[in-house]
């Protein structure tokens, strides 16, 4: 047998104990035909095969989000302004006004999610006042978390919003002396206010969807990810909005594994939504590429524990059990697998108790099930999960939350959230994701910093004793993810008869500082056996660039997640090459990098960035070169 692709000469990592030095690759048919040295696996070379040198590379297995919001992600991204991973308020700022002043009306500019106030040098979020300056005419919406939502006046004016618009139960619209809505608008702690409020934004055509979610999936695999699972999410309505995503999957255009979960959208109709459901959707009717997965993250309403640590814990209804029990117990009778959205520790032994209830009439006995979230389970419940045979799906929410969490609950309880630990020695499968986009960034490599580093995106020290180690972090973003989605068996390892996915990094994951983690991008990432992202000394196997629909998408300019960012690669583009110091550079001991915008300040004066602004720019960021 010969391959149609060989990798060699790499550093891939296998959690195959058979294959612990693997420098090489064949794949054949979209599976990993041979895996072990250079000499061996270039005997399935023909003059067909395509060759690839790694040059020494990291390469791991593809990454894969056990729950993240692609789907709802995808329609929205060339929409969106991303914030995620910018140093500064002032740079935030910037990218905020070139978007106001290049975005049509009636487009909104709109922030949404994957950014805290605390990765801001300023440690601060933007004012209603700095929004307003920015954009009198046009509507801007900043989602921050699922806490609350800065709105400019325009964007007031086009939701209608004025002194006699009700708040929804469990949202907040904060007013002025005079009654008028300021612009803030809250979670207390339901985010449907948030929800709701964003979808009376325009949407993208047909047309432009396709062209956004062909782009998120993209980024997506720029950071290594070649599976998710997509854990449905507010608004986003089956079959509607999945018409993109199946589109693209008949056409072969997916680059992302994508096996979805079915969100009821109906409060107080959550059993007919799901009836309707069982009837017409074949549990894992699909492919490969993909694939239905059973119900869930939003199972009923009335059990939704919001995480707003800002917020105080809430307090279910009392109908919760009664609603619960009715939904899962018609989705174990039909054997259909589930997962339940569970923050809080008091929630999730009221969710127990329904399982254990309705397992002694219909015995879950293997059924798939799971806890998304979960940051204050117990050693109890995990016991309790464990016994009825779920996992626990956790995500990166507490890199965004961690301040907040603290200053509420305290470090000590901060440092079990989740206990990822602790649910790995008990032997639950766990599996790692993010979220996205609307609370934590998609980055993975964020994530897996998070849990091994201990540390919030801001730099607060969460965890020391129940920090993982990368290789386990790494697994639960792999092997651990395959076990949410049944797929175990088939991915989420570098093994013979496995579906060849996999990322070539840019950087050693198990070799270099840890501060460096969160940097890691991907210079080449295959799925299906096929090359779906090539940067770097890889560039020339990139599949063809696909233009960025509408033309002024923020994504045209700011490619999503700024680890390689516009700024950035502007103020090295500009900067004049020169091995002498200048003299204002030795003046002001700014020739060395800036832990804040990591950048030559040298360079920055010569590219079009605002230095001359001394607040905005050098002293608000507090540089430490800072010597006016």
């Amino acid at each position: 047998m010969k391959a149609d692709l060989i990798l060699f000469n790499g550093k891939i990592h296998s959690f195959n104990a058979e294959t612990p030095n693997v420098t090489a690759v064949a794949i054949k048919d979209g599976k990993f035909i041979a895996v072990g040295n250079d000499s061996d696996i270039m005997a399935f070379a023909s003059e067909e095969t395509k060759i690839i040198d790694l040059q020494n590379k990291r390469a791991v297995p593809g990454i894969n989000d056990s729950h993240i919001h692609l789907i709802r992600g995808g329609l929205n991204y060339n929409l969106e302004l991303r914030w995620d991973g910018v140093p500064s308020l002032a740079d935030a700022l910037r990218m905020l006004k070139e978007q106001v002043d290049r975005t049509p009306n009636p487009q909104w500019v709109r922030v949404v999610g994957g950014w805290s106030e605390f990765q801001f040098a300023e440690r601060r979020m933007p004012t209603l006042e700095e929004i307003n300056a920015i954009a009198p005419d046009t509507p801007v919406f900043i989602l921050h978390l699922y806490d609350r939502a800065i709105m400019n006046r325009a964007a007031l004016r086009a939701v209608g919003y004025n002194k006699n618009t009700p708040a929804p139960p469990g949202g907040q619209i904060e007013r002025d002396s005079n009654g008028e809505p300021t612009g803030l608008i809250i979670a207390t702690p339901n985010a449907m206010i948030l929800y709701s409020t964003l979808a009376k934004g325009p949407t993208l055509s047909y047309e432009h969807q396709i062209n956004s979610t062909r782009h998120f999936m993209k980024e997506l695999n720029r950071f290594g990810i070649t599976s998710v699972i997509d854990a449905g999410g507010g608004f986003q309505n089956f079959p509607d909005d999945y018409k993109v995503v199946n589109e693209l999957n008949e056409k072969k255009q997916l680059t992302v594994r994508i096996a979805y979960n079915l969100f009821t959208q109906k409060p107080k109709h959550e059993f007919e939504d799901f009836s309707d459901w069982i009837d017409t959707v074949k549990l894992y009717q699909g492919n490969d590429m993909y694939r239905h997965n059973g119900a869930g993250e939003m199972l009923v309403f009335s059990a939704a524990d919001f995480e707003d640590f800002l917020q105080p814990r809430p307090d279910l209804p009392e109908n919760m059990e009664a609603e619960l029990e009715k939904v899962v117990r018609l989705l174990v009778e039909n054997r259909w697998p589930f997962r339940l959205h569970a923050t809080y520790n008091e929630s999730i032994t009221r969710f127990l108790n329904v399982f254990e209830k309705i397992n002694q009439d219909v015995p879950f006995n293997g059924l798939p099930w799971i806890f998304d979230h979960a940051e204050t389970i117990d050693e109890r419940n995990i016991e309790r999960v464990k016994a009825l045979g779920g996992g626990i799906a956790v995500q990166s929410r507490m890199a965004y939350q961690g301040e907040y969490f603290t200053d509420r609950y305290g470090a000590k309880a901060a440092e079990n959230t989740p206990p990822i630990k602790k649910m790995i020695e008990m032997e639950v499968p766990v599996g790692a994701g993010s979220d996205a986009t609307r609370v934590s960034s998609y980055n993975p490599w964020v994530s897996m910093y998070w849990m091994t580093v201990g540390k919030t995106v801001g730099g607060l020290q969460l965890y020391n004793e129940t920090r993982l180690n990368r290789q386990t972090a790494l697994e639960l973003y792999t092997r651990g993810s395959a076990w949410f989605s049944q797929e175990q068996t088939k991915k989420g390892d570098i093994k013979v008869g496995m579906f060849a996915d996999l990322t070539v990094l840019d950087r050693d994951y198990f070799t270099i500082d840890d501060e460096d983690i969160k940097k890691i991008e991907a210079d080449l990432t295959i799925v299906d056996g096929k090359i779906v992202y090539a940067n770097g000394d890889f560039s020339s196997f990139s599949p063809p660039h696909i233009p960025i629909l509408p033309d002024w998408s923020p994504t045209n300019i700011y490619n999503g997640y700024p680890v390689r960012s516009s700024f950035q690669n502007a103020i090295e583009k500009n900067a004049k090459a020169d091995a002498k110091p200048k003299l204002t550079s030795q003046i002001h001991s700014c020739s060395g990098s800036c832990d804040v915008h990591l950048h030559n300040h040298d360079a920055a004066r010569m590219s079009n960035v605002p230095v001359n602004n001394y607040n905005a720019f050098w002293g608000a960021l507090g540089c430490s070169c800072f010597a006016f």
